[in-house]
């Protein structure tokens, strides 16, 4: 289910996986996915762009799902919880994440200039990051790796 979000894949087909793949936790983990959680997740995963809670929030109250902040934000904590969400620090904003269910530290590519993002299908925690802790004697919990530069689109167009 790996891929760059700059490169050209099947959207739908992610989506649909990414979607069956929630259900499939929650139900394992006997975890509620809701309405409200499930539209979170496909409204993330309808485009590469980090999203902000009031982003969220306007599309959801457009769909009479709620328009009080707290629906946005419980949503987007619980698929965090659960690793299907990313929150891009850069931008105050969250992602659908592109490896859900795998346990991995993410790492984000940023565009400066139309604010794509994707997700690198390598964790920062593999390379010299890693050997770095190691030789300190650290052990890494958590990493998350944000890079900002301009996607293959707009080097295209500049």
């Amino acid at each position: 289910m790996s891929h760059s979000g700059f490169a050209p894949h099947d959207h739908s087909h992610c989506i649909a996986d990414t979607m069956a793949a929630a259900e499939a936790h929650c139900a394992r983990e006997k975890l509620q996915f809701t309405k409200v959680r499930r539209r979170v997740l496909e409204i993330l995963l309808s485009e590469h762009k980090a999203l902000g809670a009031y982003q969220i929030l306007e599309k959801l109250g457009a769909e009479g799902l709620g328009s009080q902040p707290p629906v946005a934000y419980r949503a987007l904590d619980f698929l965090g919880r659960i690793g299907f969400v990313h929150k891009i620090e850069k931008l105050n904003a969250y992602v659908a994440c592109s490896q859900p269910g795998d346990a991995h530290a993410p790492a984000f590519m940023i565009c400066r200039l139309c604010d794509s993002v994707a997700e690198a299908a390598e964790s920062p925690n593999d390379g010299s990051l890693a050997h770095a802790a190691q030789t300190a004697g650290f052990t890494i919990e958590k990493t998350v790796v944000e890079a900002e530069g301009v996607c293959p689109d707009c080097r295209t167009r500049g």
